[in-house]
């Protein structure tokens, strides 16, 4: 079959074998899809499909088995996705948790980045310095700063969850510590 033959063919066929397999899957774009795979097979075996003389009904068996074969995973993915139990729910984050985030939020920025590549990414002095751009000298000066300041925002989240308001030294009814 020549190229030109085989458009010919196609542009007749395709419609039709599209309705078939329409009928056999139930969805449109699934059964586009498997006859346009089967079109993909018959041009590869043009050459032959002239001396079976029946290319339509090779093309609608070829289409017929791939839609199959995908229904027929589809349905072995269903019976794997039911037979996996549902994940276990991830609590969300603690109090602790959220007061460092908190208290990271009132950092500079500058220390902030510090302190996280550092103390939570597990980074050293040098790869701070390197991801950052800035000298090793001002990574320790902002690592030591950012350290005291989170601390003391730490403490006094604290100190607010207790209760007290830690600014003033005084107690909520009033009462000087």
């Amino acid at each position: 079959m020549t190229e030109e033959e085989f458009d010919v063919f196609y542009a007749a066929a395709f419609p039709r074998l599209v309705g078939q397999m329409f009928a056999l899957t139930g969805d449109r774009n699934e059964a586009q899809d498997v006859a346009q795979e089967a079109f993909v097979r018959a041009w590869d075996k043009r050459q032959h499909l002239l001396a079976d003389q029946a290319p339509e009904a090779w093309v609608r068996t070829v289409a017929m088995r791939l839609a199959v074969s995908r229904w027929r995973r589809a349905r072995r993915w269903a019976d794997i996705v039911r037979r996996t139990p549902p994940p276990e729910p991830t609590p969300g984050p603690g109090p602790e948790r959220t007061a460092l985030v908190q208290a990271l939020r009132k950092l500079p920025e500058p220390q902030r980045l510090a302190v996280v590549l550092h103390h939570l990414c597990d980074m050293s002095l040098e790869q701070v310095a390197s991801e950052t751009g800035a000298p090793i000298g001002t990574v320790k000066a902002r690592l030591s700063r950012g350290r005291t300041a989170l601390a003391r925002h730490l403490s006094l989240a604290d100190a607010e969850a207790l209760g007290e308001t830690g600014e003033k030294g005084e107690k909520e009814d009033g009462r000087v510590r």
